[in-house]
């Protein structure tokens, strides 16, 4: 693995801890992150204040739709390789602010391949979503299945990032690979995400909204699982490839939620709900391509998972 790397969505729950992995690993850093208010900018700086202390990491508040600011970063440091992961997540909010989407997740993207190839970078990584699967009905997903059957304008963005990436390793030779990721949960989580707005809900007593009344399945990885796979994809650094990294099980949502009442040692209240538009009722990956290319083999159960998370949560919020 060369030197130094640019890590984009550095103030993100994977970027954080990708950043936190690659320096103790003697890595050179360089975060980029626009840390708008999308979720608590109070957590994104608090992630930050964690990995600033390391002598190797440099941070620079810039957002990635901003190509003039872009393109200095890229010629004021020599950068080896490139892990993008700044985006605008979420598929309800799409539905919401698609522009944001567009900002981030389309021209921001371009921005970032468009320096990788002016630049010579020997490997460009970057972030897609198992929600390129759309309304997929066979199970596990594999990345041979066809992905042209969006149900959100967020994976209509995901799909059009590895069609990109796609054409640049075929114009310019770039290195690319894009990760699909299922899920993924953990300590200093993301508080749009289900697990974490459960749990802020049933420590405050508040009712949880569940859709689809409760029946969905849901692919859950664990971060540190997630970390290993996107180290070993900066490694590998293949000429043009996509994983998916997901924990291979399906997991009942309900049992998910009674891992966290039992964890919490409290009941929530719930409130079941039709299915939300731009959602799906199943995530699951096949991880064979993963564990072969990548070496990729998920450790983490879910009751531990959620333990973890629990316990990070309770400390973070000094409960």
């Amino acid at each position: 693995m060369s030197n130094k790397i640019l890590v984009t969505g550095a103030a993100g729950f994977i970027g954080f801890h990708l950043i936190k992995s690659l320096l103790d690993d003697g890595f050179n850093v360089i975060g980029l992150d626009n840390l708008n208010d999308y979720y608590s900018v109070d957590l994104k700086n608090a992630r930050l204040k964690e990995i600033n202390k390391h002598k190797n990491f440099t941070f620079k508040k810039i957002d990635i739709s901003n190509r003039e600011k872009l393109k200095e970063c890229f010629s004021s440091f020599k950068i080896n390789k490139v892990v993008n992961l700044a985006a605008q997540p979420g598929v309800r909010y799409s539905i919401e602010n698609p522009y944001a989407y567009m900002d981030s997740n389309l021209i921001g993207f371009l921005n970032i391949i468009e320096c990788c190839r002016h630049n010579n970078i020997e490997g460009f990584i970057y972030a897609s979503s198992s929600s390129v699967y759309g309304g997929n009905t066979k199970t596990p997903f594999s990345e041979t299945d066809k992905t042209d059957n969006p149900v959100s304008f967020y994976a209509a963005t995901k799909n059009a990032n590895e069609l990109i990436a796609k054409t640049y390793s075929h114009l310019y030779n770039l290195n690319t690979t894009g990760l699909r990721f299922f899920t993924v949960y953990g300590p200093w989580g993301r508080p749009d995400m289900a697990y974490y707005s459960f749990t802020d809900k049933i420590v405050k007593n508040k009712p949880i909204s569940v859709f689809n009344h409760g029946k969905m399945k849901r692919d859950f990885t664990y971060i540190d699982d997630i970390i290993f796979g996107l180290k070993s994809a900066i490694n590998m650094n293949y000429k043009c490839e996509i994983f998916n990294l997901g924990n291979n099980k399906s997991e009942n949502l309900m049992d998910f939620i009674y891992l966290l009442e039992h964890h919490l040692n409290i009941k929530a209240k719930i409130r079941f709900k039709e299915m939300e538009l731009g959602d799906v009722k199943e995530t699951y990956a096949d991880i064979s391509k993963s564990i072969d290319m990548l070496k990729y083999s998920p450790k983490s159960n879910i009751n531990d998972g959620i333990e973890s998370f629990v316990s990070w949560y309770k400390n973070y919020h000094s409960i």
